[in-house]
């Protein structure tokens, strides 16, 4: 069966555990988030704890590397991506829906899959979309900035643009948007969340074809 992608609102930003959870049965997962570096106290306090054998938990908020410890901090609060097939995306729904997920703290585990406009099947993602987006956002460039998805119409709309220089953001395509009076490149997941790189200069980047306006 053909996989696609899909968006989960997980109540109380507790995407880590949720993330868990659908690792554990196979699907692929993806969230945004930054990385810091723990240094101090708060770095040998996690050392301590990631070092004490526990079967039953895996923290994902932690990453570690060699001596390094690095702490994954959600961008945008409460929003996970899976990759299944619409039937995993189903069952998923429906776990959550009749409160069966794993209970911490006392606390039944939440999350809401994003359906279509008529609620009668799960949001598709183009895999196309969640390329760009990922590459985005994992390309470590400074300056990120992120909108939902109802926010980004304000703002004015420019040419479909793919950025040329060489680094992580090499073949990236999105609009130039004018934002705060600046113009930045825009990827967009279109009914879920957009981001906005750093300003980049107009030599990188080269004009390509809407696929809105070929259909």
């Amino acid at each position: 069966m053909d996989q696609h992608w899909f968006a989960l609102k997980v109540f109380y930003n507790r995407v880590f555990e949720v993330e868990e959870i659908l690792s554990g049965r196979g699907l692929e997962t993806f969230i945004p988030v930054t990385r810091e570096q723990l240094k101090g106290e708060e770095f040998l306090r996690v050392k301590r704890r990631l070092a004490v054998p526990d079967d039953t938990r895996n923290d994902r908020k932690y990453i570690v590397e060699g001596p390094y410890i690095y702490k994954r901090k959600t961008i945008v609060a409460s929003l996970l991506f899976f990759r299944g097939t619409v039937q995993d995306a189903l069952q998923v729904k429906s776990d959550f829906e009749r409160m069966l997920m794993v209970s911490s703290g006392g606390n039944l585990l939440q999350a809401m899959l994003y359906m279509t406009v008529d609620k009668k099947a799960p949001a598709l993602i183009p895999d196309s979309q969640m390329k760009m987006f990922r590459m985005v956002c994992e390309s470590g460039m400074d300056g990120l900035e992120f909108f939902s998805d109802e926010s980004i119409v304000s703002f004015k709309q420019g040419d479909r643009v793919r950025v040329t220089m060489e680094g992580p953001l090499n073949g990236v395509e999105g609009y130039i948007k004018r934002i705060k009076k600046d113009r930045r490149l825009l990827v967009a997941i279109e009914g879920f969340v957009a981001v906005a790189t750093s300003f980049i200069a107009p030599k990188y980047l080269e004009k390509v074809s809407d696929p809105k306006s070929d259909n």
